[in-house]
């Protein structure tokens, strides 16, 4: 059985892939497990990049690491890879708007798949609301990033609560949010955070869930 996706599983949102674990005395494996521990809220499996796994070894660990997510009832989601996430039976899916068409994605994957969909602008949000069958947008980036190569302009706080009214559906903020920043998305409306870096790469993983989760949006 998948679980259902409800707007509190973007509380506390972890992505990752292993191009994103720094620490050679670390996995994603290792990561993933501490992060649940402390009380992440959802996970996104995403491997990208030149160093990235593919074919059979990306399965294997994508099989690994859901069976992870379900033993703490945390939605496994895939990153813009429908057969993939169809294969090794992922809650849900998330697609970009380089990626994939989200309407296609959609009807590929039924009700059987809740799908997220970034979403960066006034425009792109009121493309959204006009579909059905999404569960969420991910709008950013908040502030300036270093885990994505290609990413958008820093859009702010400002702008995401914007897109916050503005957006049908629940917005969870993505983008360079850190410890230190994430209390300035506080009062956005949004209903949490999806991050990178900070979890994947922090000294004290239940401190920084902590810190995540105890802003009020």
């Amino acid at each position: 059985m998948t679980i259902k996706f409800e707007s509190k599983h973007l509380g506390a949102y972890f992505i990752c892939g292993t191009q994103d674990i720094k620490n050679e005395n670390q996995t994603i494996v290792s990561v993933l497990t501490e992060a649940l521990n402390a009380g992440i809220t959802a996970f996104q499996f995403r491997e990208k990049g030149p160093t990235s796994l593919t074919g059979e070894a990306k399965y294997k660990l994508a099989v690994t690491l859901k069976k992870l997510c379900k033993d703490f009832n945390v939605p496994f989601i895939v990153d813009d890879d429908v057969a993939l996430a169809k294969r090794v039976g992922a809650d849900g899916i998330h697609v970009g708007q380089k990626d994939q068409k989200v309407g296609q994605v959609i009807t590929e994957v039924g009700d059987q798949i809740f799908v997220g969909l970034s979403c960066d602008t006034k425009e792109q949000v009121e493309e959204a609301n006009q579909l059905s069958g999404l569960a969420y947008i991910g709008s950013g980036p908040a502030f300036t990033t270093q885990s994505k190569a290609d990413a958008d302009p820093v859009i702010g706080p400002e702008e995401i609560a914007k897109l916050v009214k503005l957006s049908d559906y629940p917005v969870v903020a993505i983008g360079g949010i850190t410890e230190d920043n994430v209390t300035e998305l506080a009062g956005t409306g949004v209903a949490g955070v999806s991050v990178i870096s900070v979890i994947a790469q922090s000294d004290n993983i239940n401190r920084t869930v902590s810190e995540l989760k105890t802003v009020k949006y």
